[in-house]
């Protein structure tokens, strides 16, 4: 790659009309790694804005979401477009920090690229989980080495970690120039590229480009060998690695062009070092966004069937084919309403036009199903807080629309008269339940319908309205997911609620076997109640349920009333007795009874079954169950250790390990689920973000005398 000169533009015209010359590229890495200040520097470079980090009237360029100034971090997806070379770049900032990994997926399915960005002085330990998106994604990569300036900044360690972690494919494009002869010397004034041996030279404020002198050619030749012994393993000519080997001369355009499809392919991760603030390295990187990734139409689309999963015919990036859109991002403006931004996969999306509107399969989570059709509104190129008109959305591009109503984030538009459904992008389960109750009467009044904005905003969030406890529950994926949903919900909503401690659903048994007698007599003048049933109580086995067996000889109890019985027992069973909490795991036997010929009925032998319960509970004792749930945590090796450290602090019974991919381990445990409640937290914390769970309900264990007492008080 070789530098080119990039050309002010403002992110409209041409570039954007024709697929082949857009790029989508999304902005990747850990939490303080530089993303948004690159994308600033990108943008000022491009003469996209008047100065770093400012568009015309002031506003900043990607932290338009009202709740990262008041959280301190990135917490949203954020577009910023550019132009370079009449391509229209769509730069997609990603929030790094974990509990927001749901808006990396979605930038990862609006891209076709990705950049990854690493710090030179933070180390790269918390890469990993975003890395691994990344090539789940199945996208082409670059890495981007931030932060070099700073005296902690340490080149060489962060590519040997870099490759540790990210495989043989990543290999430095460039190398960083000093004044001095050393990273001793102060910060990089410049780049020396090792494809064409070229200096480009930062020191004077603008990039000078000059051939490399034979004091930075000898200082090159390790790196350069190795670049290109990694372009020339990937080059589809069989003849190259010979020819290199044998000495021959390599012609430039050859190996531009072999590095270019090796990047495209996704098997090389070329490393570019960049300095925001001082420029160093923005216009390599530019070139990169333009020329070493793919456009919309040399990346598959995700798979397409009409609404009612029937077979759908097959769908390219083509501004005049069908309409075939999806939703990655919704938000909620104060003074416009709902607007989404939206990556169009087919056709032409253009404003005042009405589409299908198809979302499936989330109901669970708060997402209804629908198959809706609504008109859109103004089509617009959002930078920052600022919304540019746009007249119209061609395949490959993204655009924000306004005034969707029912249109969520994931769904799919599409044409009325050929309506599509898109296989949704996985979205990352919650597994921190929080639970909350509306701070006044007017919060209450307008909770729900908050909710459901919350929800149709944020795919990662479920609402649950526990039936157990009664509780409504927030299902976050972390403490800073929570305080973000709060603070959307009283500062964008207007709806105050109160955390309180998440209940556990508990279950009891009997701890021995009892009979009792259950007696409903009463007169009172006409038809009296009569009903008398005798029972036997036993408990079974964990996950036997409740049985029940009618042993009554001679008639004692006649066989009308015997279902009676059985459903009044079982009613009791599941209101409970001590607790308040279902029963279960009984066998309830029916022994005896009597009856009148004119006072008994369906009604007097429930409540007498009833009664039978409560006494052989109050004989037996009862022994309060609680949940346990099986998991399956993913931990790096190194943390195997600590994670069951952690495990054996939380009343957990491990059942064992296995590797699981290369260089992680996965570890099987059992736990209460009032200690899994908390558990999303304290994995964090034990594996410095890297850790990944399932949870799944494994079966009811009797709970310590001591351990009771405190749950039953919540």
């Amino acid at each position: 790659m070789s530098e080119k000169r990039s050309h002010p533009n403002n992110g409209s015209g041409p570039a954007g009309e024709d697929p082949g010359r857009i790029r989508n590229i999304a902005v990747i890495g850990p939490s303080g790694a530089g993303k948004t200040t690159l994308i600033e520097s990108l943008l000022a470079a491009s003469g996209t804005v008047a100065r770093q980090g400012r568009v015309e009237d002031g506003t900043t360029v990607c932290d338009f979401d009202e709740s990262e100034v008041r959280l301190g971090r990135s917490v949203s997806l954020a577009l910023a477009p550019l132009v370079v070379d009449g391509v229209k770049v769509n730069l997609l900032d990603t929030p790094g920090f974990p509990d927001f990994i749901g808006e990396t997926r979605a930038a990862l399915r609006a891209a076709d690229a990705a950049l990854f960005v690493v710090s030179a002085t933070d180390g790269i330990e918390a890469a990993q989980p975003l890395w691994d998106e990344c090539l789940q994604a199945g996208l082409p990569v670059a890495v981007i080495l931030t932060k070099l300036d700073s005296p902690r900044a340490d080149f060489a360690e962060t590519v040997a970690q870099c490759r540790q972690l990210f495989g043989d494919g990543a290999l430095p494009a460039y190398l960083p120039m000093y004044a001095g002869s050393s990273e001793s010397a102060g910060a990089p004034i410049g780049l020396l590229g090792l494809l064409t041996m070229t200096a480009y030279d930062y020191s004077t404020g603008e990039c000078q480009s000059r051939p490399a002198d034979d004091a930075e050619a000898a200082r090159c030749e390790e790196a350069r060998n190795a670049f290109l012994e990694g372009v020339i393993a990937e080059s589809e000519d069989e003849t190259l690695m010979d020819r290199y080997l044998d000495g021959e001369p390599l012609e430039l355009d050859l190996l531009t062009n072999d590095l270019e499809r090796a990047v495209a392919r996704g098997r090389f991760f070329p490393l570019v070092p960049a300095i925001a603030t001082s420029g160093v390295g923005i216009a390599q990187v530019l070139e990169l966004l333009t020329r070493a990734f793919p456009p919309p139409v040399e990346h598959g689309l995700p798979a397409v069937t009409r609404p009612d999963g029937s077979p759908a015919s097959a769908v390219t990036c083509d501004a005049s084919g069908p309409l075939l859109a999806e939703v990655v991002k919704t938000t909620s403006d104060p003074y416009v309403g709902r607007i989404s931004l939206v990556r169009v996969f087919s056709g032409t999306l253009r404003p005042d036009e009405v589409v299908h509107v198809s979302g499936h399969g989330r109901a669970d989570a708060g997402h209804r199903d629908h198959d809706d059709e609504e008109r859109t509104g103004l089509l617009t190129s959002p930078l920052g807080a600022a919304h540019r008109p746009v007249p119209y959305g061609v395949a490959g591009d993204i655009v924000a629309v306004a005034k969707l109503s029912h249109a969520e984030t994931g769904d799919t538009l599409s044409g009325r008269e050929h309506p599509l459904l898109m296989q949704p992008w996985d979205i990352p389960e919650p597994l921190l339940p929080v639970a909350v109750s509306a701070s006044s009467k007017a919060d209450e009044d307008k909770l729900s319908a908050a909710l459901v904005r919350l929800a149709a905003e944020d795919t990662t969030v479920r609402l649950e309205q526990s039936h157990e406890t009664g509780q409504l529950l927030l299902w976050c994926m972390g403490e800073a997911h929570v305080d973000l949903l709060l603070d959307r919900l009283a500062r964008r909503h207007g709806v105050h609620v109160d955390r309180v401690q998440v209940k556990v659903p508990l279950r009891e048994t009997l701890a021995a076997a009892a009979t009792a007698q259950g007696r409903h007599v009463k007169q009172s003048g006409g038809h009296g109640q009569y009903a008398v049933c005798t029972l036997v109580v036993e408990p079974l086995p964990s996950g036997s349920g409740v049985q029940f067996a009618d042993e009554v000889v001679g008639g004692a109890v006649p066989r009308a009333f015997i279902p009676s019985v059985e459903k009044g027992a079982r009613a009791q069973l599941e209101s409970g007795v001590r607790a308040g909490v279902p029963i279960v795991d009984v066998r309830v036997r029916l022994i005896d009874g009597k009856a009148h010929s004119v006072d008994s009925s369906d009604m007097a032998f429930q409540l007498a079954a009833g009664l039978a319960i409560r006494e052989a509970a109050h004989l037996a004792g009862t022994t309060v169950l609680e949940p346990i749930m099986g998991l399956a945590i993913v931990v790096p090796d190194r943390f195997v250790g600590a994670v069951m450290s952690d495990l054996s602090s939380r009343r957990s019974n491990v059942l064992g390990s296995e590797p699981a991919s290369a260089g992680h381990t996965v570890v099987h445990a059992e736990m209460p689920e009032s200690e899994v409640v908390r558990y999303a937290v304290g994995l964090r914390a034990a594996t410095h973000g890297t850790g990944t769970w399932t949870r799944a309900f494994a079966r009811w264990s009797p709970v310590p005398p001591q351990t009771a007492a405190a749950l039953l008080s919540v």
